[in-house]
């Protein structure tokens, strides 16, 4: 009977003590990994940093924000992205981004997206002028230059010359970074030549003084009648000065 109570309470323990192992090493086992998120939202990662308001206003405005989410997730060639902060889009003159179009302001958000992801060190190698989301820069229309010395990375446009002030977020296939004024195209903000001047008019008084000057179209026909009509008086009082004549004597 005591060999059989201590065989029940060994085995007891031995129980006892499995039971704690085996939740030990359920502990310590990893977690399981979160699925993936999906496509990478660039609103979600400048809102984060939240000084980029407008630029995320005109990415939903335009739909350019839509075109990103469906690019990152079937391009190879990833996607970067220079944003122009809060106080880039307030240094405008007042009333720039009202004055433009629907197509005009779809331009601009897109010329600051290039088609390509771009890291800090491919700055330096990059081959000039860049092609962006508004178009070739070829043409003329949308040139973007890049240089680098040492830390700084210079941008030009054309009209606007700014640097690279920070890196937003990278991870190999986005780049996104900050500027601190916003790239301005020459297709959409290069001033126009005025259109030339329309001929001047004529004025009254000079029209009056040529219509003065001009001979009147019915004159030599007027002074023929006169002519006819002293003629014709002439030959009759002659004819009638003969009768007289004749009559007398």
């Amino acid at each position: 009977m005591m060999i059989m109570k201590q065989h029940l309470i060994f085995t007891l323990s031995f129980l006892l003590l499995f039971f704690l192992h085996c939740s030990r090493i359920l502990a310590q086992a990893p977690a399981q990994a979160p699925a993936p998120s999906g496509p990478t939202n660039v609103t979600k990662i400048l809102e984060k940093s939240g000084q980029f308001t407008i630029f995320i206003r005109l990415l939903k405005a335009t739909q350019v924000t839509n075109q990103l989410l469906g690019q990152l997730n079937n391009t190879n060639n990833g996607m970067t992205i220079f944003a122009p902060t809060d106080n880039a889009f307030s240094s405008l003159k007042s009333g720039t981004l009202n004055s433009l179009n629907d197509e005009q302001q779809v331009e601009l958000v897109q010329f600051h997206i290039v088609p390509m992801y771009l890291s800090t060190s491919q700055f330096q190698t990059v081959s000039n002028p860049l092609r962006t989301q508004a178009g070739d820069s070829g043409d003329g229309k949308f040139p973007l230059n890049i240089t680098s010395s040492g830390n700084t990375v210079n941008i030009t446009t054309g009209l606007t010359n700014t640097s690279v002030s920070g890196t937003i977020y990278t991870d190999g296939q986005l780049a996104v970074y900050q500027v601190d004024q916003v790239l301005q195209p020459l297709q959409i903000f290069a001033p126009r030549p005025p259109a030339p001047a329309p001929a001047p008019a004529k004025s009254k008084k000079k029209k009056a003084a040529a219509v003065a000057d001009s001979p009147d179209d019915n004159t030599p026909t007027e002074n023929s009648k006169a002519v006819s009509l002293i003629t014709m008086q002439n030959v009759v009082l002659f004819g009638i000065s003969a009768i007289v004549i004749t009559l007398s004597l």
